[in-house]
C-alpha cells in the first residue's frame, strides 16, 4: 500500500519546474505500471509542436542528468527526453461504460525555499534540495492524490475505464493546451480537476469554482542595431528604447466595461553597457479577462503597440505565446456530485458549490472545455487546507491529512460515475 506521506515528502525534496519533471514523472510511470495500468508517456502524451514556453535545451539536459542522478529509471526517462514529460495513466473495468479522467499538475515553481525552524518541510527533513525550485503550490500533494487515486481504482472493479492525467508545466499555464492537442481528451466523458488550498480552509470543499481568468502570455524579442552611444548614436537603433515604449503604452490599455482586465509586463530586459546602444531586449507580457472575448481583444491590441513601438525605432521584432488559458464554466451537475460525494468522507464539514476563485488563470480549463465541446461535462474543485503561507511563497506548505481525504473523494467520484 502506498505511504502518501513519505511519497508527497519524496515529491517535494525533488521539485522540478515545467517540462523537466523527469524524476517525478519517471517515478509516475513506475507506480501506474506497478499497478497494472497501461501507460502512456513521452511522444504519445504530448504535441510536441503546441507546447508552449519550453526551457532552453540546456536547462532540460541539466534537469535530466540531476534525474537520472538521483534515481530515475533511464528507460523510462528516454522517452521522456527534450522536456515530453506528460504521463496518461489508463484502466479499463470490467464491463463497458463511460471514460472518466482526473488531472493532476507535477511541476513546482523557481521560489527558494525557507529554511526557517518554523516551516514544517525544514523541520522535518524534507525541504526542497533543488536550491532554487520549491513545491509552493501543493502539486507535490496532488501527484500523490492522483496515485493514490490509482491504487485504490487498480482492481478494474468497475464498468467503463478510467483515465488518469498527470500534467507538466501547469505553472505559466503551459502544458495542458498539448495534452489536448495530442487528443488525450477526446474520449472522455466526465473530468475532474482540483486544487489543495486556494484560500479554502481545512474541511470546506468548492464543488465547482469560477473567476479563474483567460489569459495569453508572450515572450517579445526586439531586434535593433548596437553602435557607439557617443561617437555614432545616429547608427544605432535601439532595441530597449522600444521595448520601453512598448511597455509604457501596453500599460495605457484602456480597460473594458463588458469584463475586468489585467495587463502586466513581468520582465524588460536589454543592453550590454551605458556606451553601447542596445541591439537587443526581451519583454515578458502577459494579459488577463474575465471572458474570452475581451482577453482576445486585449491581446490583439498588445500586438499592435508592439508592431507599432518597434515600428517607431525601426526594429525587427517576434512574438512567441508561452502560456494561456481560458475561463473554467463547470457543470453544475458535476459539482453537485462532488459535493454528495464529499458528505460521505470524514473531515469535509462545508459544502460549497459556485465560488468565486480569484487565484489567477488555470490551463485545465482547455482540458474542461474540450471534454464539453464534445458532449461531456467536468468541474474543477477546490479542496481546503490551512495554509502557514500563501501560495508561491518560501514558507507555502499543506496539511497532509488532506492527501487521503482527497483520494477517498475522488475514488467515490470514480466509481458513482463508473457503476
Amino acid at each position: 500500500m502506498l505511504d502518501l506521506v513519505s511519497l508527497r515528502r519524496d515529491f517535494h525534496m525533488h521539485p522540478e519546474v515545467g517540462f523537466t519533471e523527469f524524476r517525478t514523472a519517471s517515478k509516475v510511470v513506475e507506480i501506474l505500471t506497478s499497478l497494472g495500468y497501461d501507460v502512456i508517456y513521452g511522444q504519445d502524451a504530448l504535441d510536441g509542436p503546441s507546447r508552449r514556453g519550453l526551457p532552453a535545451q540546456e536547462v532540460l539536459d541539466g534537469a535530466y542528468e540531476r534525474a537520472l542522478r538521483d534515481g530515475a529509471n533511464p528507460a523510462i526517462l528516454e522517452k521522456m527526453r527534450g522536456g515530453y514529460t506528460a504521463v496518461i495513466g489508463v484502466k479499463k473495468g470490467k464491463a463497458d461504460g463511460p471514460t472518466v479522467a482526473f488531472r493532476f499538475d507535477m511541476d513546482a515553481l523557481p521560489v527558494l525555499e525557507s529554511k526557517d525552524a518554523d516551516h514544517f518541510p525544514q523541520a522535518n527533513g524534507f525541504r526542497s534540495r533543488y536550491e532554487g525550485n520549491m513545491h509552493a503550490c501543493a502539486h507535490d500533494g496532488h501527484t500523490t492524490i492522483g496515485l493514490g487515486l490509482a491504487e485504490k481504482l487498480a482492481d478494474g472493479d468497475f464498468s467503463g475505464t478510467v483515465k488518469l492525467i498527470f500534467q507538466p508545466a501547469e505553472e505559466g499555464v503551459r502544458g495542458a493546451y498539448s495534452i489536448v492537442q495530442k487528443g488525450i481528451l477526446d474520449d472522455v466523458d466526465y473530468i475532474f480537476c482540483q486544487h489543495l488550498g486556494v484560500n479554502v480552509p481545512l474541511g470546506e470543499i468548492h464543488g465547482g469554482s469560477h473567476g479563474l481568468l483567460a489569459t495569453t502570455k508572450m515572450l517579445v524579442h526586439f531586434h535593433g542595431v548596437s553602435s557607439h552611444a557617443g561617437a555614432s548614436p545616429e547608427h544605432g537603433k535601439n532595441a530597449l528604447l522600444g521595448a520601453a515604449t512598448a511597455l509604457l503604452n501596453i500599460h495605457a490599455i484602456t480597460r473594458f466595461s463588458s469584463a475586468s482586465t489585467r495587463i502586466n509586463v513581468g520582465v524588460l530586459e536589454g543592453g550590454t553597457a551605458a556606451n553601447i546602444i542596445p541591439a537587443y531586449a526581451k519583454m515578458v507580457v502577459e494579459t488577463r479577462s474575465e471572458t474570452e472575448e475581451v482577453n482576445a481583444e486585449v491581446e490583439k491590441r498588445v500586438r499592435n503597440i508592439i508592431a507599432s513601438s518597434a515600428a517607431m525605432h525601426e526594429l525587427d521584432y517576434e512574438i512567441e505565446v508561452i502560456g494561456g488559458a481560458i475561463p473554467i464554466n463547470y457543470d453544475e451537475e458535476m459539482a453537485d456530485l462532488a459535493l454528495e460525494e464529499a458528505r460521505h468522507v470524514d473531515g469535509f464539514h462545508s459544502f460549497k458549490k459556485g465560488e468565486h476563485n480569484a487565484m489567477g488563470s488555470e490551463d485545465a480549463s482547455f482540458m474542461i472545455k474540450r471534454v464539453q465541446e464534445r458532449g461531456g461535462k467536468g468541474t474543477y474543485m477546490s479542496i481546503g487546507t490551512d495554509l502557514p503561507a500563501p501560495h508561491h511563497h518560501p514558507k507555502f506548505d499543506i496539511q497532509e491529512e488532506i492527501l487521503p481525504r482527497s483520494v477517498e473523494l475522488l475514488t467515490r467520484i470514480a466509481k458513482r460515475l463508473l457503476t
